[in-house]
């Protein structure tokens, strides 16, 4: 079958493509957006990817046209598609019908953490000879892309996203994928531009709990009380995790070294285990939690579990280090939300006590491009000796009203006594850096976006300095 994507270069899109075309399909699409790494990786599996959108590019006609979420009425293909009643469908159902339907599903979900759990999920279950298909919203190291077939497998890992279907399908994704086995790592406000409130977004995971079977499991964080109450009524059995005293998988004895977490761990009806994950900071440990939950419901010994945390290499753009240019170091991390913030600076204070951390965030987000977390981004760079911010992307999509204040942030932060600095863009971010940095300092990178290729622009300041 001739599958065609419009908007095929978006990382679960593209993923979603190279995982149909590892399943035999024919494969092409369009984008607007043709970059690294999905385009290369795209090309290097031999499917076409037409530059802009054109009515052109439906002609002859795919057999099923698969459409992105980013796509709306007025995109000259998605307009085509329907004028010439084209069948046409979005990645998660087609997911759906093509991979999951009658395999064992694990979801991962929640606001935060769900990539970092997801690939550690999927390189348990490798790790352990479950070889599952996954798909997953980033690139896990271990498997150097976010996508594997194995259509003879029992099992499939999916990151689950909260995020709306498509224009046409406004349910979140994760109701699409058919949960056995349910992850929720955590529930916070996210995705102001689909989601009213809180409440919003806590029905939507009521809803995805309601449809895993009672045979299945709802892996669930004891120590957040939003996952707490959307979990109460489930008709599947819930097993908790966390570092609270009633979770059924707790860590205790947490230490952290400069570039592990280890912990102890205390469950309900099992004998208790010593692991060690290569990844800092205690949002990590739940992770892992999380991840040791699911695979003993699964059948794993903790001893296989162990072998894959020892094994983990982490994902990109989850505190990834980028080199280290005239002494200073340059991390590039995901963080998109002031939780995400504080917990990623919390992990690499672990790691750096001493030195002087400059903090470079760019509110790109649909929620952090907006002021609803005006206050709480003037509270989570605690960690953070400097903090840069630019201007929040795509000024001009917003009401001035609904506008994040950036200046004001800033002047917050500098009322507390923190060396604080907003700039309009990348280069002139890249700059200042240049002009204070030492050796020594540590810079992290915080965009959900490539940001202006800043990291190549602090690069290029620190090797002149």
């Amino acid at each position: 079958m001739h599958l065609y994507f419009i908007g095929i270069c978006g990382t679960a899109m593209g993923n979603g493509a190279l995982l149909l075309r590892a399943l035999g399909h024919t494969v092409s699409g369009s984008d607007d957006s043709i970059y690294p790494p999905m385009s290369l990786l795209l090309a290097e599996q031999g499917i076409t990817i037409l530059p802009g959108y054109r009515a052109e590019n439906l002609s002859p006609a795919p057999d099923l046209v698969i459409i992105g979420n980013a796509m709306s009425r007025g995109n000259i293909e998605v307009e085509m598609v329907l004028d010439r009643r084209l069948p046409y469908t979005s990645l998660p159902e087609l997911l759906k019908r093509e991979v999951i339907q009658g395999k064992t599903s694990i979801v991962v979900t929640g606001t935060h953490g769900k990539t970092t759990t997801s690939s550690l999920m999927a390189w348990t279950m490798e790790s352990a000879d479950r070889r599952p298909t996954f798909l997953i919203g980033g690139i896990p190291e271990n498997f150097g892309q976010g996508y594997q077939a194995r259509p003879e497998s029992e099992f499939v890992v999916l990151e689950g996203d909260e995020y709306d279907t498509a224009f046409f399908d406004k349910r979140s994704k994760f109701f699409h994928y058919l949960p056995t086995t349910l992850v929720i790592n955590n529930i916070e406000f996210d995705h102001a531009d689909i989601f009213a409130s809180l409440d919003e977004i806590k029905l939507a995971f009521r809803r995805v709990v309601n449809l895993v079977p009672r045979n299945g499991v709802v892996i669930a964080n004891a120590d957040d009380e939003n996952v707490s109450e959307v979990v109460q009524g489930s008709q599947a059995p819930v097993v908790t995790f966390g570092i609270t005293n009633n979770a059924n998988f707790r860590a205790l004895d947490i230490q952290y070294t400069d570039h592990s977490s280890r912990f102890r761990v205390q469950a309900v009806g099992h004998p208790e285990a010593e692991l060690e994950v290569p990844m800092l900071g205690e949002f990590n440990v739940r992770n892992a939690l999380a991840v040791t939950a699911a695979a003993r419901h699964h059948g794993l010994s903790f001893d296989e579990i162990q072998r894959a945390f020892s094994s983990f290499r982490s994902i990109k753009r989850r505190l990834e280090k980028k080199g280290e240019f005239g002494g200073v170091t340059i991390y590039d991390d995901f963080a998109h939300h002031p939780t995400a913030i504080r917990e990623t600076l919390r992990a690499l204070r672990l790691r750096y006590p001493h030195e002087r951390v400059i903090a470079i965030f760019e509110p790109r987000s649909n929620t952090t491009r907006r002021n609803i977390f005006q206050t709480e981004l003037a509270e989570c760079f605690e960690n953070a000796d400097v903090v840069f911010m630019s201007q929040i992307a795509r000024l001009n999509l917003l009401k001035e009203a609904e506008r994040l204040n950036p200046e004001a942030v800033m002047a917050a932060l500098q009322h507390h006594g923190k060396d604080a600095y907003y700039l309009q863009d990348a280069s002139a971010i890249a700059h200042k850096v240049g002009e204070l940095a030492k050796p020594g300092d540590v810079v992290i990178v915080m965009s959900n976006g490539s940001f202006g290729g800043i990291h190549d622009l602090l690069r290029e300041e620190l090797i002149k300095k």
